[in-house]
């Protein structure tokens, strides 16, 4: 596979927009949309909501809370080992390939505490417990099991048990629309009805295979590197040895590989790019390694922080949040007045949609800089 042009910053934030659904707004149905991005993050369980009002032409909330109620999508833990919104196939046959990351990213944070335990013991007293189909809270799991492990403590063994060694469907009405709700765990085989894909015996990684073409689908051109970020796997390069050949490769300006698609798209660079609000920890940043595509090095810190970003010409260029009823837009340095207009219009779209029609409200800050 011959290296091929060197793709510039603004040439790979046109494909990352064309890909996530941003340059243009997409009329994917909402279940066909969350298996193209690969799922979204949704620790926030409205977030989700205000990624696809922001990708789809008349979008309904009420469609994603059908597809929640209806179990053809999924809260569970999965990439990064983050609570994603991915479609309930893609849980099942995803699931099994990121258990050994799981594990280990809980490790990073309590291994102190864990140290001596069993964790095949603790996983099978986790999925004996489940296995009466009686949904649980992290702290009720975990206190019926701390009376056989007193000593991590029900944190550590909650966190175990319930990101990383059985797999959990967080229950409807947890992230419904406008809907606040704690928690509740099920086994997700008992709640799809259908059990987690075993991997291969033959040590074969057809997942990892599936898993580098819906990334480079959504999120590419992008390197080993940015895949990694995106799913938190060492890279999968049993995986993209095995697709080198059908795909194509770039170079980015730092003289990184990219690889992607032979026919994704690539959008000319001067492709005109429309004002986004993008909820808290959209995947469209978070999903690479290299975030100068789209977010500058100054403002990376946002991207983890929580804080929803606007996108102007295809880059944060402000944040935004809602205060007493009004979309307020803080600029990260100074908007031009065209852009000020097109960030206002377009946060009184938000505005009404949060709002259910009910206010316009927009507030645009002074621009610093």
């Amino acid at each position: 596979m011959p290296v091929r042009t060197v793709l510039g910053t603004r040439a790979l934030n046109r494909a990352t927009l064309a890909r996530q659904l941003l340059l243009d707004r997409s009329d994917l149905p909402v279940l066909d949309a969350v298996a193209h991005l690969g799922g979204l993050q949704a620790q926030e369980p409205q977030e989700p909501y205000l990624g696809l009002w922001s990708r789809l032409r008349a979008f309904e909330p009420a469609a994603l809370s059908g597809l929640l109620t209806g179990r053809q999508v999924v809260r569970t833990h999965l990439m990064r080992r983050t609570v994603h919104l991915v479609t309930s196939d893609d849980a099942l046959a995803w699931r099994a390939r990121h258990e050994a990351m799981l594990r280990q990213r809980v490790l990073g944070v309590y291994r102190r505490e864990l140290e001596g335990i069993n964790l095949g013991e603790l996983a099978a007293a986790g999925r004996a417990l489940m296995a009466d189909g009686e949904p649980r809270t992290m702290t009720e799991l975990a206190r019926a099991l701390a009376a056989r492990w007193p000593a991590p403590g029900p944190r550590a063994l909650g966190e175990m048990v319930i990101s990383a060694l059985v797999p959990m469907a967080q229950l409807p009405p947890r992230g419904l629309w406008r809907t606040k709700a704690g928690v509740r765990n099920v086994l997700l085989a008992s709640w799809l009805g259908r059990e987690v894909a075993d991997l291969p015996a033959d040590g074969s990684d057809p997942v990892g295979q599936a898993l580098l073409r819906r990334y480079l689908a959504a999120y590419g051109p992008a390197a080993s590197a940015d895949l990694r970020a995106w799913c938190g796997l060492a890279g999968l390069p049993a995986a993209v040895a095995a697709a080198r050949e059908e795909l194509v490769s770039f170079r980015d300006e730092r003289g990184r590989e990219l690889l992607d698609l032979p026919d994704a798209p690539r959008p000319d660079p001067d492709t005109p790019a429309p004002v986004r609000f993008l909820p808290a920890f959209d995947n469209a940043i978070l999903g690479y390694h290299d975030r100068g595509r789209i977010i500058d090095d100054d403002h990376r810190g946002l991207s983890v922080a929580g804080e929803r970003v606007v996108l102007v010409d295809g880059r944060a260029a402000a944040t935004w949040r809602v205060e007493a009823g009004t979309v307020t837009v803080t600029p990260l340095g100074r908007l031009s007045p065209a852009d000020r207009t097109a960030v206002a219009e377009q946060g009184r779209e938000v505005a009404l949609f949060l709002s259910d029609n009910e206010s316009d409200g927009v507030r645009v800050a002074t621009s610093s800089g």
